[in-house]
C-alpha cells in the first residue's frame, strides 16, 4: 500500500517569462513559447511576468493592460497581439492597447479605466523587484527550475535548454 503523497510531476513545471511589451526581443520569444505549449501542453505553465524598461516609454502601460487582459481572460492573446505589433505600441501608446483590447473583443472601457487608476501597478511593480532580485537586466529572460536564461543577447539554443530543463524537472 502506497500512502506516500501525489508525485510532483502532477504538477506543471513553470517557465516565467519575463517580458516587455515594446521589446522586438520578446515578439522573437513568441515563435519559442508556441512551440513550448505546442510540446508540453498542460504540463508547462508559462506565465508572464513583467519588467518593462526605462527606454521605452509604453513599456510601463503596457504591462498593465496585459494584467487587464489577464483578469479579462484573455492575457496571452493580448500579450502576442501587442507584440505582433510593436511598431504600432512605439507610435500609438495607450490609444493602441485600448485597440487591441477591442480588438480581441475585450471591455476596452475597462482597459481605459485600469490605465487611468492604476489598478495593476503593484503586480507590475512587484514583478520587475522580483526580476531585479533574480537578476534580470533584460528582455526576454527566462527562469526555470532555478535557472535564470537570457534571451536578450541571443536566443539561439535557449528553447533546447529550456526543453532540457523542463524534460528533467518533469521526469523526477
Amino acid at each position: 500500500m502506497n500512502d506516500s503523497p501525489t508525485h510532483h510531476t502532477d504538477q506543471p513545471v513553470v517557465l516565467d517569462f519575463w517580458c516587455e511589451l515594446q521589446c522586438p526581443d520578446c515578439r522573437t520569444a513568441l515563435e519559442d513559447l508556441r512551440a513550448l505549449r505546442a510540446r508540453y501542453g498542460d504540463r508547462l505553465e508559462v506565465r508572464l511576468r513583467h519588467f518593462p524598461l526605462e527606454k521605452h516609454k509604453h513599456a510601463y502601460a503596457a504591462a498593465q493592460a496585459a494584467e487587464e487582459a489577464l483578469v479579462q481572460g484573455q492575457g496571452w492573446a493580448y500579450t502576442e497581439a501587442v507584440l505582433d505589433r510593436v511598431e504600432e505600441l512605439d507610435a500609438g501608446g495607450e490609444a493602441f492597447l485600448v485597440r487591441v483590447a477591442r480588438e480581441l473583443g475585450l471591455d476596452d472601457e475597462e482597459f481605459d479605466t485600469a490605465l487611468i487608476d492604476g489598478r495593476h501597478l503593484l503586480v507590475v511593480d512587484a514583478d520587475q523587484a522580483e526580476g531585479k532580485a533574480l537578476g534580470v537586466t533584460g528582455t526576454p529572460t527566462y527562469m526555470i527550475g532555478g535557472e535564470r536564461l537570457d534571451g536578450g543577447k541571443s536566443q539561439e539554443g535557449l528553447r533546447a535548454r529550456i526543453e532540457e530543463i523542463a524534460d528533467r524537472l518533469l521526469a523526477e
